[in-house]
């Protein structure tokens, strides 16, 4: 593993553990060049998944950019960050274990409004408002009137 601060070669591994929900392997690495130490994850890939988006443009699915979307939805809320991270680890084994490798971005965006609800209210309406493309305040009151009645 490449040092991020000085670029040596050569790290030491110092210690090893799964995470909390043991999706992963947190390593505390070395440099013994620089003499600075930095955490890497090691997460388990089933297969690469491919996003189609909505203009039917295809990328490569990016794990980080589903945890900043939703922790942009979830600032300033008393949301955990270990939750967020347990929500994003959930929604990328489903869609890995779906085995399908190519996944149309809205069933991403729809997987994320189904933890979303359940997670926090706010940060639900947040998403939406970015997921639905709300132009108007309308579009929110419309949107918040249907969860009036919904369990959210």
């Amino acid at each position: 593993m490449r040092c991020p601060f000085c670029g040596h070669m050569d790290t030491q591994v110092k210690d090893s553990r799964p995470t909390e929900d043991g999706a992963a392997i947190r390593r505390r690495r070395f440099c013994p060049s620089c003499q600075s130490r930095f955490t890497t994850f090691e997460r388990v890939q089933l297969r690469d998944l491919v996003i189609i988006k909505k203009n039917g443009q295809r990328a490569p699915f990016d794990r980080d950019k589903l945890a900043r979307s939703i922790q942009i939805a979830c600032r300033k809320r008393p949301i955990d960050s270990d939750r967020i991270e347990r929500v994003v680890n959930a929604i990328q084994r489903r869609l890995e274990s779906s085995g399908e490798t190519e996944i149309p971005s809205n069933t991403v965006g729809e997987m994320v409004m189904d933890a979303l609800a359940t997670l926090d209210p706010v940060a639900y309406v947040r998403f939406a408002s970015v997921y639905r493309n709300f132009r108007e305040a309308k579009d929110f009151e419309s949107f918040v009137g249907k969860l009036g009645g919904d369990d959210v």
